[in-house]
């Protein structure tokens, strides 16, 4: 389907002053027009709105069939006829041709001419001869590399535009004739190239190669040459019989689309023959089938006419044009985003989009027989015998769609399968050709001799003012004219098209959507010519996209459609705040009775979870809450947690409150909220009574239905609530509690809570309150799934070690002690028994860090903690201090160094030594009794000394020890030879009747 508006996409129109009757035209590049009347082509110069003038003109070699401009190279390429001959030539540097008597230079393609000669091509047009086996039927220029396609009789043949380097300043321009594509049982009428891909046209077939120079991925590509030949074979046959029978019968093959690798069953047979001398990395080693269509027209047509065939072939690309590599010169080099194909029949079009797949874009029906038609990035121009058509096209729709993010919430576009849209029906009279360069049409125009007396009779003309008509020469008034026809910049249609909409916007209906969709679409098109735009016009264009998207966003907020989340989207991307969207709303004097279309509450409803930064005054943030208390009311509790919404009044969010009683929403979440606000308004026995009014169980629950209750976040800050703060003095644990159960259901991260406590606290970054340590034991007794460990192992010791060794108490009372926390939480160990005696032996210890050290000595005696990444912070810990000795001593032992371990506690703790053994040294660690720890003992006790007293009863009960674990030569070979036989004789007594007791 087809919408139809009656828009003003063309502007002012001109006649091009050429001498005699316009044969072939063609344009391209900035200004380059081209008239072929002949044996003479006309070169003019378009400039701006008003200036065409004549810049040159040359000779051909014969009547000029077909030809081709090149904006890449400047060249013009023809396929001239002279006594029934073709020829194909190249013309090079034709700016340069000053007169028509200027010399030219004519040299065969590929040939080198020596160094001084080509200095002569610098001030001359250079004409090069493509000499070829077959006559050329049809030519095609890349847009994007300016290299030539040449369709012959079953073959196409691609000659790569070449440069040679005579100097820093001057190069010369060349063909290589670097590829031959062998294309059997399809003749050429039209072809079309672009960056390795290759459309062909006959009268009812299209085919669409992608012609590939990577190995890798031709080897995707198979081909079946038995099957293709049977195939060919079939088709022959059925060739003959056509021709036997044509004198009796139309036959009508089966209409046929074919995508991808199923196009070889088409029985088109594709072979690549390189010529060039190129690198190989250049050369083109396989062909991939895109797409193969064969169309069957209603037989009526035959009756009607006879020239029902395709026609317009096109390969549009879609590129990014940006600086060359380094950065310097004028030249740019462009990006393929997306490549489009376009053919047509006289009743209607067809535009495919064409990139790694090929996928059906749009398909235009024509209210009249189309002759001709041109495609570009905004607009799809098709002219009839009478009218000039201007449609619109989803080129750039089809290439902003490759974003993953569109429709989305952060970004969106038109679909491509919105109903195609005609903008205007011009009416001309005997329109022939169209061609189309920048924001120029050019019309050929060749009126009948019945239509031209009328025409000079009548008093009006259609597109022609009196001073045109007045410089009119006698020949264009024979019945031809050559026009130029100006579009207008896409900013004054898009701003047309925006006032044309406005006549939708009362009814509501989709068609506002839909023409604001294509300003939007139009305004998207002209920036991604961005390369070619001043900074003003974009600065324009960007505003006016800005602007669209803002209507966009009304459209889909206001109307009941089932796209209205996409006002979310459009709202971003128009950047609009909040407060400028909702003074676009037009509200009614009775707000309870105002509808509120789901596409505004879904924007707000998102754009005030998102913490935009963004401030409502009261009277906006009074509306809001109106809006949801009519339009949404389960979703008010959350909108009056939002920070945006902070300068609500308060006597107002509880008046909504209160009217939620009676509707399906959250108990306990519309209660914290009341809780909220009345602390807002001061009122601490409403608060009271709310939040006595359901456990803390379920206030929990609450909290995790609503995080921003407790922390939000303003302009990338994390900000604690008026309810935290009071939480904090009253209710910690099930403040704690809270953040533990948001962290547990993935409402906050690690990072997020830990700053959350600092900021609560009031602290700065590198203090650690004592609520946010609580927190950290808070979840190691709750074991909450992915979390790290040891991360969170170092936080806790790190603290405890910190505060330790500053003998610093913590800022408020724990909410757990030591013995807690191991009743508690598995990762917390019983501290071993030798501690406690090492630690009583300090009868001066600070009760003030007690805790902290009976927390990191669990911590260190428990099964999971990884001692050595705390090993570097023990420095903090002096061994000179009964913390520092027991913390020092604790990890050496978990570290399995236990020489260094007795060693220690020998010099600094003799009491422990014994108690330390009898937990440490067992199984494998066995043997360290008597050979380390009994001779360091005895050696102690000799070297006598203020605790000879405490190394004697320690000897005492090491000999105990052993005495009961070794047999009798065993025992006495571990004791000393220089010792006291009567100190050592109750103990091998002992050893000797050990066996005899019961």
């Amino acid at each position: 389907m087809v919408q139809l508006y009656n828009l003003h996409p063309f502007g002012s129109q001109r006649v091009v002053p050429c001498q005699r009757e316009p044969e072939q035209i063609c344009c391209g590049g900035l200004d380059a027009l081209f008239v072929a009347s002949g044996c003479k082509v006309e070169a003019f110069a378009v400039r701006g709105a008003e200036s065409c003038q004549l810049r040159c003109a040359f000779s051909t070699l014969g009547r000029v069939l077909r030809m081709a401009y090149s904006e890449v190279g400047d060249y013009l390429v023809a396929i001239e006829e002279k006594n029934k001959a073709t020829f194909l030539r190249a013309y090079m540097n034709w700016r340069s041709k000053r007169t028509e008597n200027s010399r030219v230079c004519i040299r065969m393609v590929g040939h080198n001419v020596e160094a001084p000669f080509c200095e002569s091509f610098r001030d001359q047009m250079s004409i090069i001869e493509i000499p070829l086996s077959e006559d050329p039927l049809c030519i095609s220029c890349c847009p994007m590399k300016g290299d030539l396609l040449v369709g012959c009789t079953n073959k196409l043949v691609l000659f790569t535009l070449k440069y040679w380097i005579i100097n820093e300043e001057f190069s010369v321009s060349d063909f290589e004739r670097s590829l031959i594509i062998h294309v059997d049982n399809i003749t050429p009428v039209e072809i079309s190239v672009c960056v390795g891909y290759v459309a062909v046209m006959s009268d009812l077939e299209v085919l669409i190669l992608k012609l590939e120079s990577d190995p890798t991925n031709g080897e995707k590509v198979k081909h079946h040459p038995q099957k293709t030949n049977n195939q060919l074979q079939q088709t022959e046959d059925v060739s003959n019989e056509t021709s036997q029978l044509e004198s009796d019968f139309v036959i009508c093959l089966k209409p046929m689309e074919l995508l991808g690798e199923k196009c070889e069953q088409s029985g088109i047979s594709v072979k690549l023959e390189s010529t060039g001398l190129a690198d190989e990395k250049a050369k083109y080693l396989n062909v991939q089938h895109l797409l193969y269509r064969r169309f069957a027209p209603d037989i009526s047509f035959y009756v009607l006419s006879d020239n029902i065939k395709l026609h317009s072939l096109q390969l549009l690309p879609i590129h990014q044009t940006g600086l060359p590599p380094d950065g310097k010169g004028s030249s740019q080099e462009k990006e393929l985003l997306s490549l489009f194909c376009f053919f047509s029949f006289p009743h209607v079009g067809y535009l495919y989009m064409v990139v790694e797949s090929v996928a059906l874009l749009s398909v235009y029906w024509y209210p009249e027989k189309a002759q001709q038609a041109v495609l570009t990035p905004q607009f799809l121009h098709v002219i009839t015998s009478q009218s000039l058509q201007c449609f619109t096209v989803r080129c750039s729709a089809a290439v902003a769609q490759e974003d993953l993010r569109v429709d989305t919430t952060l970004k969106a576009c038109p679909p491509v399968s919105m109903d195609v849209c005609a903008l205007r029906i011009q009416l001309f009279i005997g329109l022939k050709a169209i061609c189309h360069f920048k924001n120029h049409i050019i019309l050929l125009t060749k009126a009948d001799p019945e239509a031209v007396s009328e025409k000079r009779e009548s008093p009006k003309r259609l597109l022609k003012d009196a001073s045109v008509r007045r410089r009119i020469s006698p020949v264009a008034e024979a019945g031809w004219n050559l026009y130029i026809v100006n579009t207008i910049a896409p900013l004054q249609l898009y701003k047309e098209m925006v006032d044309y909409s406005n006549t939708y916007k009362t009814v509501k209906t989709q068609s506002c959507i839909h023409l604001l969709s294509e300003a939007h679409l139009l305004v998207r098109a002209a920036l991604m010519e961005s390369s070619r735009l001043e900074p003003a016009e974009k600065a324009e264009l960007l505003e006016a996209f800005k602007e669209s998207c803002g209507h966009l966003g009304d459209c889909y907020s206001r109307l009941d459609t089932e796209q209205s989340h996409l006002a979310l989207p459009y709202y971003k991307m128009s950047g609009l705040s909040l407060s400028e969207v909702l003074a676009r709303v037009d509200w009614t004097e009775d707000s309870e009775s105002q509808k509120y279309e789901r596409g505004l509450i879904f924007y707000i409803n998102h754009s005030l979870y998102e913490n935009l930064g963004e401030e409502l005054n009261a009277e906006v943030a009074a509306k809001v809450a109106q809006i949801f208390h009519v339009a949404e009311p389960k979703q008010l509790p959350h909108v009056l947690c939002s920070p945006s919404m902070k300068n609500i009044d308060p006597s107002t969010a509880l008046h909504y409150l209160k009217k939620l009683d009676t509707h399906e929403s959250s108990t306990v979440l519309v209660t914290l909220t009341k809780a909220a606000v009345a602390l807002k308004m001061g009122d601490l026995d409403l608060y009271r009574t709310e939040v006595k009014s359901h456990s803390e169980v379920k206030l929990l629950y609450g909290f995790i239905l609503e995080p921003r209750l407790l922390i939000q976040h303003w302009k990338g800050q994390i900000v604690p609530t008026e309810l935290a703060i009071h939480l904090k003095e009253t209710q910690p644990g099930l403040l704690l509690a809270s953040v533990l159960g948001l962290q547990k259901n993935g409402k906050i991260g690690i990072e997020e809570a830990d700053s959350f406590f600092k900021v609560l606290c009031g602290k700065d970054e590198d203090t650690i309150p004592q609520l946010l340590v609580d927190f950290w034991e808070a979840q190691l007794v709750a074991c909450l799934p992915n979390m790290v460990l040891q991360d969170l192992f170092f936080k806790l010791t790190t603290q405890y070690i910190w505060r330790i060794s500053r003998r610093q108490c913590p800022d408020t009372i724990p909410l757990r002690t030591a013995e807690d926390l191991i009743n508690a939480c598995s990762h917390f160990g019983l501290v071993y028994p030798w501690v406690h005696v090492l630690t009583s032996s300090d009868s001066l210890a600070d009760k003030n860090y007690t805790e902290d050290l009976l927390k990191l000595q669990s911590l260190i005696c428990g099964p999971s903690f990884d001692v050595s990444s705390i090993i570097p912070f023990l420095e903090l810990l002096s061994e000179d201090t009964v913390a520092g000795l027991s913390a020092h001593v604790l990890c050496h032992t978990r570290l399995q160094e236990y020489e260094q371990c007795i060693d220690t506690l020998l010099e600094r703790c003799p009491e422990a030594v014994i108690a330390y053994a009898n937990q440490e040294l067992r199984e494998e660690h066995w043997v360290l009794w008597w050979k380390k720890l009994l001779p360091d003992l005895c050696q102690k006790v000799k070297c006598g000394g203020e605790k000879h007293q405490l190394y004697l009863s320690s000897l005492k009960e090491a000999l105990s020890v052993i005495a009961v674990g070794l047999d009798l030569r065993d025992f006495l070979n571990v004791l000393p030879e220089d010792g006291a036989a009567a100190f050592f004789l109750p103990y091998l007594l002992f050893c000797s009747r050990k066996k005899s007791l019961p």
